[in-house]
């Protein structure tokens, strides 16, 4: 099913094996060969990005039109899909009882990637488009995902994590928490000496999208050691989206 088509670009999600190869193999070399992730499923005699999520879910691709070459993806869980895969992702990082309890129709955002050649551009606008479709297709309520900072040493990550638990802390019906076994405070520096630019300077991208859009965070980040990671659990609901954070969101001009 195609979802959206620019000049450039055509998003749909993946629609056979080959095409979910293509996902995994944007993947491998994202996450394993540029970020230096692991994990017990990684194929690397293909160059594979594999794990035991993928065959029950959506995988949202941004394709080039012009070489047909997947450049970008979206890996996207809803609650029906995570019955059938044994849960969702991030349960292996956080309890997302208050998410699962809340009555809302959740999405669980993940293996979000571009290609090198295609960021600063309008490639993560146009997959934000098709996702947008995805999400009023299903009437979802609530975006949800793990978010990673690169590496695992927290102190060097102090400034980003304050403010992320100072200013964007869930509200208590919808505030899930990091497992015990990896779980990192984030509370480092208190909120009246921390330094709000450096932190900002220090968070990624795609964290600052969300939070641009109203996002919020979970209690807690988890130290992903397989793929030498920070993480912190964003949740966005859809219903608090402005008009203008709307036209951002889809990719339309503000």
């Amino acid at each position: 099913m195609t979802i959206a088509k620019a000049a450039e670009f055509e998003v749909r999600l993946a629609r056979t094996q080959a095409e979910l190869h293509a996902a995994q193999r944007l993947r491998y070399d994202v996450f394993v060969t540029e970020l230096g992730a692991g994990g017990s499923l990684v194929d690397h005699d293909n160059k594979l990005e594999v794990d035991q999520y993928d065959d029950f879910v959506d995988h949202l691709l941004l394709i080039d039109r012009k070489t047909a070459q997947t450049v970008g993806v979206y890996r996207l869980i809803r609650r029906c899909m995570a019955t059938r895969a044994g849960g969702f992702y991030s349960e292996n990082e956080y309890d997302l009882t208050a998410l699962k309890s809340s009555g809302r129709e959740i999405l669980e955002l993940g293996r979000s990637c571009l290609h090198p050649s295609y960021r600063g551009g309008i490639a993560m606008h146009q997959l934000w488009a098709g996702l947008a479709s995805y999400v009023a297709q299903h009437q979802i309520e609530i975006l949800f995902g793990v978010a990673s900072f690169h590496g695992t040493q927290a102190d060097a990550l102090a400034e980003p994590l304050a403010l992320l638990h100072h200013a964007y802390l869930a509200p208590p019906e919808l505030r899930v928490t990091a497992l015990p076994k990896a779980r990192q405070r984030m509370d480092l520096i208190p909120a009246d000496t921390l330094n709000r630019r450096q932190a900002m300077v220090q968070m990624p991208s795609l964290i600052k999208a969300y939070l641009r859009l109203g996002g919020c965070v979970g209690e807690g980040a988890f130290i992903d050691h397989d793929f030498n990671t920070t993480d912190v659990l964003l949740m966005l609901d859809t219903a608090r989206l402005s008009e203008r954070q709307a036209k951002i969101y889809s990719g339309q001009p503000a």
